[in-house]
Parts: C-alpha cells; structure tokens; sequence
C-alpha cells in the first residue's frame, strides 16, 4: 500500500476497498524500515497522522471526500507548519526555533484532506543540491544506492518519494532543488511558474512543488496547491494546471544539449536525453537544436549575490552560532564579506538578464527539452559533485535559468546509466504553460520503454 500512486489510492477510497487508516499505518511501518538507511525524514507525527486518517475514513462514508483526502503527504523542512521545527537545516539555529504560521502549500494540501505526517530534511539553508546538513548525523541517501545522494535541497522529500513512502512530497526550488533530486532519483518534479503555488515567505525565483513517482500524481497535486493565497503578493490568477490534449504531431521542440557554461554533459546522459528527443521526433514532433544563451557572467553574478545574501544572515549570528553551519556553507559564504555594492549589484542584474535570455531563446518553441543535470548522482558525503566551494553550481546550468525566468520546467525519468542510476529529463515550457508541461511530460510516460521497478527495498 505504501507504493501506490495517489490517483490509485483515491480510486481504492472511492470504492471503499482500501482505508486511509491501512495506508497510513503501512506507509508508517514502512518508513520505519528504512529510516535507518535512508535518513529522509527529521520529524514525525504517528498520532497526528492516524488521527487524521480517520477523520478521512469517515468523511469517505459520508461522501464528503476532498480532491486528496487520506492521501499521505511529506513536507519539507522549510514549509511552515505551526508549533513544527524552523531549523532550515542547520545547526546553527537554536533547538527550540517554531514556525508560528502555516505555509500556503501547507495549508493547501490540508483543506484537500491529504495527511501530512513526516518533515524531510534538507541540506543547510537549502542551499545544497545534496543532503549534506549540520544539523543531521547522517545525510539522506538515495534508495537507487544508498552510498550516493538523492540530490537537494529536497533532499528527504526524494529519497522519501523514491523508496515509497506514500505518494506525495512537497519540496521547494530556486536553483533546480525539486528537479535535480527529481532526475537523481527517478522521479517527477515540477517546479512550477513562479507564483502559480503561493508561497511563504517568498524570494526571487524561489517555489514549492510537487515530487512524485508519476506526472499524474503531480498534476493531482499542483492543482491542489496552485489556489490564490493574498499572502503571497507575486501569486498568479488562477489558471488551468491539469495535463491538456497534446498533439505530438508538429509540435516544435528544441533541444538544448549544452548550458553555456558548468560541468560537461556526460555520455551516457548526453545519449538518453538525444534519445529522448529521437523519440518524440518518431512521434512526429520537429527537434531543432537551441544553441546556449546563459554565460558564465550571469552564473558567477548571480552566485556572488547569494554568497552576500547568505554571508548577511550567517554573519549576524552569534559567534558560536556561526560556527554551527556547515563548513562548505563558510567557505562558500566567506569571499562575499570583500564585496562592493557594485560587485552585489552586477551580481543582482544576472537575474533578469537571464531571465530576458532564457525567455527570448524558448520562445520560438513549443516546449524544451534537456538533461535536468549533465551527471548522475554523487556521493552522499559531498555537498555538490565538485564538493568544491569555489565552484559549487556546476551542476546546475541546466535548472537554474528557469528559476530566474520564472518558466515551468518538469523532471521526469529518461533512463539509466550502466550502473543502474536514473537520468532525468527536463521539459520546459513558456510561462504560465504548467498545464502543457504536464502534458508532455505525461505523453513521454507513455512513449518511454519501461522504467525499472522502484527500489522500495534495498538494492
């Protein structure tokens, strides 16, 4: 029960031939398994959960079901939840830090009935695409093998998702933290155009989105959270989020296999992306190649101004505090203490300018495709593949422009290397087009050979 999708659970509901109270007890002794491997999870509400489980029960007797009710859901650490931890994934905040609000994906996935019972963890700050935290003894690992990373910062939320821990994980993203763990681990990942979910407190490309193991159980979820919320200011008008018909045939698409800049493609994910494309090409849809348009000048800008940005909110901790955070997160944070307002400046205005260029390049297309990350999945102990300070986004030149543009881009499996790790896909699409990014995200599902089944037991 705990590996079912959420469209299966809500049918099995509906007909009376499953309980949420069965699911949620089975999703709770199963993450009770393999926490000990897996270290996804930094709080859990057993008590709440059931509670909750049979406040669903007896509302599908009565035909008062929500859109997700009894459909178990883990929130990442940084989604506010009243009386919950507020540690943002460092030690360097005191133990007894509480949220005092709820989120508005939170509050969201609770009107619709889903049972948010476990908080997965995440690296410092989320400002790592690994697990590598301060603040818990051993990172998350990456069921796939359990020696390497799950990728982050939604780190727990994908390695929770992967290993079947219910069906639905909520993650957020503002550099590719919902797709690159998406990719690493085989799952969907959406981040959607900014302001389609509202979200609390908010920041510049920063969104919350859903991680599961298929686009339907995403579509299901993003329609859930993409309702208005005035606490978010840059919130969007409602708009259709569900998959739409797609017609492959003629739909034009580019395929940008090289970034501009960071870390080269490697073959065995350059050839399942090209794969990919070939795909669809059979299916009828028209494949141009799209040259890069982001440079290293706007990668090194906008690293500089979140170096300054994070060295304001270390730097103004007390000492003892300070020396809590995770020593990659120091030395990364450390140059920005010699930077000029013209240096934080520049490094600012590489937002917009990639948003003018990655808007402007994807503009002639349909929709994009490329690789969500030019490697696979690293070594649980490393804070990036690089695990160099100096170099820390190298890995991310295919994720973070859409961040910055505000563009919805999708995370969906392509296939796997020689050693048995998943390699992700990434379709994006122009803004406000979430609906047709699930939908070719959805049709690829049905184009792909067979994935492999997912390793809810150790590999």
């Amino acid at each position: 029960m705990a590996g079912l999708d959420a469209a299966e659970l809500l049918a099995l509901y509906r007909t009376g031939a499953l309980s949420p109270v069965e699911v949620m007890r089975d999703v709770l002794d199963h993450a009770a398994c393999r926490e000990g491997e897996l270290h996804a999870l930094c709080a859990i509400d057993a008590e709440g959960a059931l509670a909750a489980a049979r406040d669903s029960e007896a509302r599908w007797r009565t035909g008062a079901a929500r859109a997700l009710d009894g459909v178990p859901v883990t929130l990442k650490e940084n989604i506010a939840v009243p009386g919950a931890a507020s540690r943002a994934g460092t030690a360097a905040t005191p133990d007894g830090a509480r949220f005092d609000f709820e989120a508005p994906p939170a509050a969201r996935l609770r009107d619709a009935g889903a049972i948010a019972w476990a908080r997965t963890t995440m690296p410092d700050y989320g400002m790592l695409s690994s697990g590598l935290s301060s603040l818990y003894a051993e990172p998350a690992r990456n069921p796939w093998d359990p020696a390497l990373t799950p990728g982050g910062s939604s780190a727990g939320a994908a390695a929770a998702a992967t290993a079947g821990y219910g069906p639905l994980h909520l993650g957020t993203d503002i550099g590719g933290s919902i797709r690159l763990p998406a990719g690493w681990c085989g799952l969907v990942g959406v981040k959607p155009s900014h302001g389609r979910v509202p979200i609390k407190p908010g920041y510049a490309g920063r969104v919350a989105g859903p991680l599961t193991r298929t686009v339907e159980d995403a579509a299901l979820m993003l329609a859930v959270l993409a309702q208005p919320d005035a606490r978010d200011p840059t919130q969007l008008p409602p708009g259709e989020v569900l998959p739409r018909p797609l017609a492959l045939r003629g739909l034009r698409l580019g395929l940008l296999m090289d970034a501009g800049w960071g870390e080269p493609v490697q073959s065995e994910v350059d050839a399942a992306v090209a794969a990919a494309a070939r795909i669809f090409e059979q299916a009828g849809a028209i494949v141009e190649p799209l040259a890069p348009f982001t440079t290293r000048e706007m990668a090194d800008g906008i690293d500089r101004f979140w170096r300054m940005r994070s060295w304001l909110d270390i730097a103004a901790l007390p000492a003892d505090r300070r020396a809590r955070v995770l020593p990659y997160i120091l030395d990364w944070v450390a140059p920005a203490a010699g930077y000029d307002g013209a240096t934080v400046f520049h490094g600012y205005s590489q937002m917009q300018a990639l948003r003018e260029a990655a808007n402007a390049a994807c503009e002639p297309f349909d929709f994009v495709l490329s690789p969500v990350s030019p490697m696979a999945a690293y070594p649980a102990h490393l804070a990036s593949p690089l695990h160099d300070p100096a170099r820390p986004f190298e890995h991310i030149a295919f994720t973070l422009p859409y961040n910055m543009s505000e563009q919805p881009a999708l995370a969906v499996n392509a296939g796997f290397t020689s050693a048995g790790l998943p390699i992700g896909l990434q379709v994006i699409g122009r803004r406000f087009d979430d609906a047709g990014v699930l939908a070719l995200g959805a049709a690829w599902e049905q184009l792909r050979p067979s994935p492999r089944p997912w390793p809810t037991v150790r590999p």
